[in-house]
């Protein structure tokens, strides 16, 4: 029987990326990819992220989290899928300030200046061609050598590349909304200079203030908003000195502040979140998808 047969869960969003959480803290079970992918089928509550609380590891943490995709895959970071998680935590334990584990690391989380808004600090983005990953050396990550079309005439090009807790790549465009990403996404995604794979974001710099960008979400396809997706974007245009250290990033689901702190590197982001509804999951999910 599956961890989740019976398991209550909450739907939420964080600027429209779907998120499901559910709290495994007093009864811990395995979620196997197969749960991940059954939970996320039209039957369940489809997702783009499942966060799974589990009981702390760390002292001081509130939970290990556990972040999966909708393909059933792994994530270390979720901007949007945080912020969920901590609008629930702070409501049950009135706290102002929360910390949990992710395979990425300790998160920070606090509430926002503004009502219903929230801040996750995503920690410090790594540039080394080796901690992305990348399957050869690039000495400058900022820019790397990878196209989409004729080598004279590419479609996309020179993309800047960071990890946030995932691999992202940036192609810097005049328009994020005039290619087709549903067909470069998963090409560039799998793509052999990724042995992890990557996060593809499409963005153009409006000002030194404001970024427009769309993301394909590695193992969830392409989203409303990817928040590990917006820091790697802001960090990678201040970077390129195209822009501020501090940021407004527009996504399709809604707007992110992105600051990436000068004193000690940390990338802060803030944003709201809703709640959709909650319910519990029927074991017959789980018994089609052992079955399929």
């Amino acid at each position: 029987m599956s961890a989740l047969a019976n398991h209550a869960f909450v739907k939420m969003n964080g600027i429209g990326n779907e998120i499901v959480v559910v709290d495994l803290r007093a009864h811990p079970g395995v979620i196997t990819a197969e749960d991940a992918r059954a939970v996320a089928s039209p039957n369940g509550a489809p997702y783009d992220q499942l966060m799974a609380l589990y009981p702390p590891r760390a002292a001081g943490t509130e939970s290990f989290v556990r972040i999966y995709n909708n393909d059933g895959s792994e994530a270390g970071a979720c901007g949007n899928g945080m912020r969920c998680v901590a609008s629930i935590v702070f409501e049950e334990t009135g706290k102002d300030a929360l910390t949990f584990e992710t395979k990425a690391g300790l998160i920070n989380c606090w509430r926002g200046s503004e009502p219903g808004t929230y801040t996750v600090d995503m920690g410090k983005p790594r540039f080394g061609w080796q901690d992305i990953p990348l399957a050869e050396e690039f000495r400058d990550t900022r820019g790397i050598e990878l196209q989409v079309g004729p080598i004279d005439a590419p479609i996309l090009h020179t993309p800047s590349v960071v990890n946030m807790g995932n691999p992202h790549a940036v192609f810097w465009v005049d328009d994020p909304y005039a290619y087709d990403l549903e067909k470069f996404g998963p090409m560039l995604e799998h793509h052999p200079i990724f042995p992890d794979r990557a996060n593809i974001t499409l963005a153009t710099i409006k000002s030194r203030d404001h970024i427009v960008m769309r993301t394909w979400e590695r193992g969830a396809g392409l989203t409303k908003a990817c928040g590990s997706a917006a820091c790697a974007t802001a960090v990678a245009a201040a970077r390129l000195g195209r822009a501020d250290r501090k940021v407004r990033l527009s996504l399709p689901g809604g707007d992110l502040v992105i600051e990436w702190r000068e004193r000690d590197d940390h990338v802060l982001m803030t944003g709201s979140v809703a709640f959709e509804f909650d319910g519990i999951f029927d074991p017959a999910l789980f018994n089609a998808a052992a079955t399929a």
